[in-house]
C-alpha cells in the first residue's frame, strides 16, 4: 500500500539533542538513546470517519518525534499500518450499504490527503491487514505448535476454528499481562469488553485472551488459511506482525493513542514475545485523547471534528497544526473554536514578524525550540518562543535579515512541520 508525499525537510545548523519521553511501561521520563537508526511503529486508523482530529493529533505528535531524530542526525525507519479489515469497517460497510473494499479504500486516500495537507512526514512502509496474512498464518501456526494459541470449539452457531492466544501460557518470556498498562484483571475486563474483545466467548482458557484467527463465516471476507482454515487475523496480531516484518524485535518506540495502550498494545507486545522471546519495543509512548468543546469526541456521538471538513470550510491545514501543537501531546484537551482562531492569529503574526526578523535573532530561537521539543516534545513551549520571538521582531528597531527570516521559516518547517 502507498503513503503519501510529504515537502523535504530543511536542513538545520548543528544538531539537536535527542529527546526525553515518558515511556508509558517504564511509567517514567526516559531519554531516548543514541542509534544509528531509530525505529517507530505507530498504529493506523481503520478506514472510516477519517481523519477525525484525534487521528490528527496522534500523527502529527509522531511526526514530532520523527523530525526530533532527524534534527538529531538519526534516520527513522518509519512504519505505520491500515486496519483494512475489520469488525467495525465491516459494521460500518454494511449500515452505509458501501462494500466493504470501497469504503477502506475511499477512507484511507481521504486520510492520505489529510496527512500530506497537515505536512506529516509519511512511512517508509503503509501496510494494510489484508497485506499481512500470508505473514500472519504461519505466526499462528507457531503459536499453535508451542502452546501459546489454541482453538476454541464452536458454539451457539459459530463455527470451530477460532484461534486465540494464551495471555497465562505467553507470560513470563520478555512479557507479563499488565506490564504495558500497569493495570490488573480487574481493570482490564471492562476495557477488553469495550475495546474489542470478548471476555464472555464460551470455550476460552482466560476471559482476556484475545482473538488470533477468526474462522470464515457466511457474508465475512476471508483468506486461505493454510492450517488454520480460512478465515481473517484477528485486531492485535496484525500490527505483531507488519512490525516483526518490518523492524528490528525490539524496535525503538511504539506509538500510538492512549486508548491503545490496552488491550492493542499490550497484546501486541505479548504476541511478539512469544514469537521472539524478546519485546516488541523498547518504548512505548501514548497520545492523549481529544474533545470537542470539553466534550468527549466520539464517532457514536456524532461529533467528530474532520480534517477533511475543516479544509473544504477554507481552514488552512497550518492552522489546523498550529491548534493541535499548542497542546502536550501525551495530554487530554478539546478542540474549540477559540483554539482554532487563536492559531490563525498565530500564524499571521509569526508570517508579519519574517518580514522584518532581525539579525541575529534565529540562533537564539533555534537552540530554544530545539531545547523545548527536547523536553517530551514540549510543542506549546516552542510556540510560546516563536511568539516571543515575532513580538520582539514586531516592536523592535533592530535591521531585518532576510539571513534569520530563512533560518526561522526553515527551523519552524523542520522542527514543527509548519509552512510559513
Amino acid at each position: 500500500m502507498r503513503a503519501w508525499s510529504a515537502r523535504p525537510v530543511p536542513d538545520l545548523p548543528g544538531e539537536a539533542p535527542l529527546p526525553v519521553v515518558q515511556d508509558t511501561r517504564l511509567r517514567r521520563a526516559v531519554a531516548l538513546p543514541r542509534q544509528e537508526r531509530a525505529s517507530l511503529y505507530v498504529c493506523g486508523i481503520t478506514p472510516y470517519d477519517a481523519t477525525h482530529m484525534g487521528h490528527a493529533a496522534t500523527y502529527v505528535a509522531f511526526d514530532l518525534l520523527h523530525r526530533a531524530w532527524l534534527d538529531a542526525g538519526t534516520p527513522v525507519d518509519y512504519v505505520q499500518n491500515v486496519t483494512d479489515v475489520d469488525d467495525p469497517l465491516l459494521e460500518r460497510a454494511a449500515a452505509t450499504g458501501v462494500d466493504w473494499r470501497e469504503l477502506a479504500a475511499e477512507q484511507t486516500e481521504l486520510f492520505r490527503t489529510d496527512m500530506a495537507a497537515l505536512n506529516v512526514l509519511p512511512p517508509q512502509h503503509y501496510v494494510g491487514a489484508t497485506e499481512s496474512v500470508a505473514w500472519i498464518v504461519p505466526a499462528v501456526e507457531q503459536l499453535l505448535e508451542r502452546g501459546t494459541a489454541y482453538r476454541v470449539p464452536g458454539t451457539g452457531g459459530e463455527p470451530d476454528g477460532d484461534v486465540y492466544f494464551d495471555v497465562e501460557a505467553a507470560g513470563g518470556q520478555a512479557w507479563t499481562l499488565g506490564e504495558i498498562s500497569g493495570l490488573d484483571a480487574d481493570q482490564m475486563l471492562p476495557l477488553f469488553a469495550e475495546r474489542g474483545g470478548d471476555p464472555e466467548r464460551p470455550g476460552k482458557r482466560h476471559r482476556l485472551d484475545p482473538l488470533l484467527w477468526r474462522a470464515a463465516r457466511d457474508g465475512e471476507p476471508s483468506w486461505d488459511g493454510g492450517g488454520l482454515g480460512p478465515g481473517r487475523p484477528g485486531w492485535h496480531i496484525e500490527c505483531s506482525l507488519i512490525a516483526l516484518h518490518h523492524l528490528p524485535a525490539p524496535f525503538t518506540v511504539q506509538g500510538g493513542g492512549s486508548d491503545l495502550v490496552f488491550p492493542h498494545h499490550e497484546m501486541g507486545a505479548g504476541h511478539c514475545s512469544a514469537l521472539t522471546g524478546r519485546p516488541m519495543a523498547e518504548h512505548f509512548l501514548h497520545t492523549g485523547m481529544v474533545g470537542l468543546e470539553g466534550e468527549k469526541m466520539s464517532k457514536s456521538r456524532g461529533n467528530l471534528v474532520l480534517v477533511s471538513r475543516l479544509r473544504a470550510e477554507g481552514v488552512e491545514p497550518a492552522a489546523i497544526r498550529t491548534a493541535i501543537l499548542a497542546h502536550r501531546y501525551r495530554e487530554d484537551w478539546s478542540w474549540t473554536a477559540l483554539g482554532l482562531a487563536t492559531a490563525v492569529a498565530r500564524l499571521d503574526t509569526w508570517r508579519r514578524a519574517l518580514g522584518v526578523a532581525p539579525a541575529g535573532s534565529a540562533a537564539p530561537l533555534l537552540e530554544r525550540v530545539r531545547a523545548a521539543l527536547a523536553e517530551d516534545l514540549d510543542a506549546p513551549a516552542a510556540l510560546a518562543a516563536l511568539d516571543d520571538w515575532a513580538a520582539a521582531a514586531l516592536t523592535g528597531t533592530a535591521e531585518a535579515s532576510a539571513e534569520d527570516a530563512g533560518l526561522v521559516r526553515a527551523l519552524v518547517e523542520a522542527r514543527l512541520g509548519l509552512v510559513l
